[in-house]
């Protein structure tokens, strides 16, 4: 084993919690060094986009039938609608003198560490170079001009750790990559709104694109938080889009450029600077590798509710469900219809720009699904995650197929039971994964995934966020909402399966409900603050 799957493997045990001790985190919140979550690049020229979401027709449905959104032309525009729908502001909330943003891209505690940079050159009205997108203005803010080597976009994203950190403390490393997951999967679907395809340049070291981004320039951040590079996207506008240029080509690009802009600091100080979350960011950084060639099988087209919203109303509609009534139920069929949306496809978002196997799968604690008995269920995405999962998980279990369910989900039955007390009590004892109609945590196949590189830790939290996003749509689709949850016992969930090493681990967990809305909280409109 090498170091830094050793270092790895380390971060990631000490970042664990159990019901008698919690993950090393700050012990409460520091208000005086609350981050700005709005990273700003003082001194670069700025180009104000418009709010043009709403003028997309694209219906919700119409994202997962291949051919059905013609593809958009590339403009201010269209460059604006993607954004606004992946990584806008969706409202601002509320509660006398406090008022804050959400996002249309989901993050833990909605403190947003992902940060999101386009890439252009041949845009009209825009300048070739490196921008940084600011949510708060919803405008680009130009890093570098240059002479790029293709005629195009490309969208970077990059993290803040100390965001994260400031409430989290250790365990943010983890939050932080299934944000980027996120973040991805936001992006998919805003691109799917355009007919626009992304495609993850899964090659590109994160050296190679923190040059490109700019990130890797000390002098530019100065006493500001830096950002960790993470992942790197062609944005295809049209079908049969050429291939890329090697990455040294792009790096030579913008060492070449003129630089400006100097970032914000967040925090006027930091009291704990987490040594732990900087060694697992180095040991889990990514080389240059070889482009993956993963398949994904061809499925049965993706079982549709009867949602008419449109995309964009959808997708600006997703929030994060503070609590659950605790009593109401939803039918089979869009129980199922919800886990369908996290099956990989080929020609459908998000996981259409996902060049990997699936190697997340989901335990389910099914509450109140008429139609299905209450208990403990287990969602194999893939046929050999199967294998893997009857191989490890303890034997007496039922593995009872669901028949009932549609074909491409293998779906089973381990115990009819009660789920509500364990899914509370393995959920950090909180309410909202007992009152919701089901919850769930998501295996990941650790140890073959570690084998492959210590950085494949990071790709295995972005799965997961990736799955988060698509179970965050299909529940406001069918008419409920979902809440992630990043606070679990983690050997807890492995022991009730009786695992007995780490060949299984749980990443993230995730709960869908009918939500209680807290009336003493005002919604605000998201861009009011600006003239369209």
């Amino acid at each position: 084993m090498t170091d830094a799957a050793q270092a790895i493997r380390a971060y990631h045990q000490r970042s664990k919690h159990a019901p008698d001790h919690y993950a090393a985190g700050p012990g409460f919140l520091d208000w005086d060094t609350q981050p700005d979550p709005f990273r700003r690049w003082e001194g670069a020229d700025q180009t104000t986009l418009p709010l043009a979401a709403d003028q997309l027709t694209t219906l919700y449905a119409e994202l997962f039938q291949p051919g059905a959104v013609a593809p958009a032309p590339l403009g201010l525009d269209s460059l604006g609608a993607l954004l606004e729908l992946s990584f806008g502001l969706s409202a601002w909330k509320q509660a006398g003198a406090d008022r804050w943003a959400l996002r249309c891209n989901p993050s833990s505690g909605n403190l947003h560490p992902t940060e999101a940079y386009v890439v252009t050159a041949g845009v009209a009205e825009l300048a070739d170079g490196v921008h940084h997108y600011q949510s708060y203005g919803h405008l680009l803010e130009r890093r570098c001009a240059a002479t790029l080597p293709y005629q195009g976009l490309l969208l970077g994203l990059s993290s803040v750790h100390w965001r994260e950190a400031w409430k989290y403390g250790e365990r943010a490393f983890r939050y932080c990559q299934h944000d980027v997951g996120h973040a991805l999967a936001a992006l998919r679907y805003a691109a799917a709104a355009l007919g626009w395809r992304v495609r993850l340049l899964d090659d590109w070291s994160d050296a190679d694109i923190a040059a490109l981004l700019g990130l890797d320039r000390d002098t530019d951040f100065a006493e500001a938080e830096h950002e960790a590079p993470d992942v790197l996207c062609a944005i295809d506008v049209r079908a049969g889009a050429a291939g890329m240029h090697p990455p040294t080509a792009w790096t030579d690009a913008v060492r070449a450029g003129c630089w400006q802009g100097q970032a914000n600091r967040l925090s006027r100080g930091h009291r704990h600077p987490w040594p732990a979350i900087d060694a697992a960011a180095q040991a889990a950084a990514k080389p240059r590798t070889a482009p993956a060639a993963t398949a994904l099988p061809a499925l049965p087209a993706l079982s549709l509710s009867h949602c008419e919203a449109g995309a964009a109303a959808l997708i600006q509609q997703r929030r994060s469900a503070q609590a659950f009534d605790g009593v109401s139920a939803i039918p089979a069929l869009a129980f199922y219809r919800i886990l369908d949306a996290t099956l990989p496809r080929p020609d459908a978002p998000p996981f259409d720009c996902w060049p990997w196997p699936p190697r997340l799968h989901l335990l389910l604690f099914v509450h109140r699904v008429s139609g299905l008995e209450p208990g403990l269920y287990l969602l194999c995405r893939s046929a050999d995650g199967e294998s893997a999962l009857r191989d490890a998980v303890k034997t007496e279990l039922e593995w009872l197929p669901v028949t009932a369910a549609p074909s491409p989900l293998r779906l089973f039955r381990l115990a009819q039971a009660n789920a509500r007390h364990a899914a509370k009590t393995l959920s950090c004892h909180q309410d909202i994964a007992a009152d919701g109609v089901f919850s769930l945590g998501m295996l990941a196949e650790f140890d073959a995934a570690l084998a492959e590189g210590a950085w494949v830790y990071r790709r295995l939290f972005w799965e997961s966020g990736l799955i988060g996003q698509a179970l965050y749509l299909a529940a406001e689709a069918a008419g409920v909402r979902g809440t992630g949850i990043g606070c679990y016992f983690d050997d807890a969930v492995h022991a009730l399966l009786g695992l007995q090493d780490s060949r299984l681990q749980s990443l993230y967990h995730f709960t869908v409900g009918a939500p209680l809305l807290d009336r003493r909280l005002q919604t605000l409109p998201p861009y009011g603050h600006r003239q369209r």
